[in-house]
């Protein structure tokens, strides 16, 4: 009865491991395919050639307000799309709770923030944002132009939700993007998000 016990543990152990995994640095990043605002359906896939920022949101989370409240965020992504770019907002909050709106409100909430990013995309089930090990909102990742992870982590060196850190904070996304713009190793590849737990279901 007890070694029936241990193996039931052991293997329900092994499920959460497999159900929250990371994605590696130099690794492929995990393919989905997800749909945005809109319902228009957008694949990792389809934008290799391209450097992709993948950022996961959720516009209420203090943390988040800091890098929009103080245009950060906006800047970032004007900055990245405006060269080439492509960035994908993730919301991997399940339906009900904080950081879900349905497509209208959600194009109302990006349109009231000033969003620049090329699609906000549906995850409510969560499967995209375990797979990726996204653990924070806003929680960050850089994949290049072949698909591998270039860069995880937090968006800046400057853990709080305080907008006038942001002045002085050095920015591990822009010098990720700038570095595989200039077909250079990602100096800083790897580093511990913040932010906002993500409200998984």
């Amino acid at each position: 009865m007890r070694s029936s016990l241990i193996a039931l543990l052991t293997l329900s152990l092994l499920g959460s491991a497999a159900a929250f995994a990371d994605a590696e640095i130099g690794k492929t990043a995990p393919a989905f395919t997800l749909k945005d605002t809109q319902g228009k359906s957008h694949s990792l896939a389809d934008y290799k050639g391209k450097t992709v920022v993948l950022e996961w949101l959720n516009f209420d989370c203090p943390f988040v307000k800091k890098h929009y409240g103080s245009g950060n965020m906006q800047k970032l992504q004007a900055d990245a799309t405006g060269k080439g770019t492509i960035w994908l907002s993730i919301v991997s909050s399940a339906k009900g709770k904080e950081g879900y709106f349905e497509p209208k409100a959600m194009e109302a909430r990006q349109k009231k923030e000033k969003g620049k990013q090329t699609a906000i995309l549906y995850d409510s089930d969560g499967k995209v944002g375990k797979a990726f090990g996204a653990k924070n909102t806003p929680h960050m990742f850089v994949v290049d132009k072949d698909g591998n992870v270039a860069y995880r982590g937090a968006i800046d060196d400057q853990d709080s939700a305080d907008a006038e850190d942001v002045a002085t904070a050095k920015n591990y996304v822009s010098a990720a993007v700038e570095d595989l713009r200039a077909n250079r190793k990602v100096a800083t590849a790897d580093t511990k998000p913040y932010g906002c737990g993500v409200k998984y279901q």
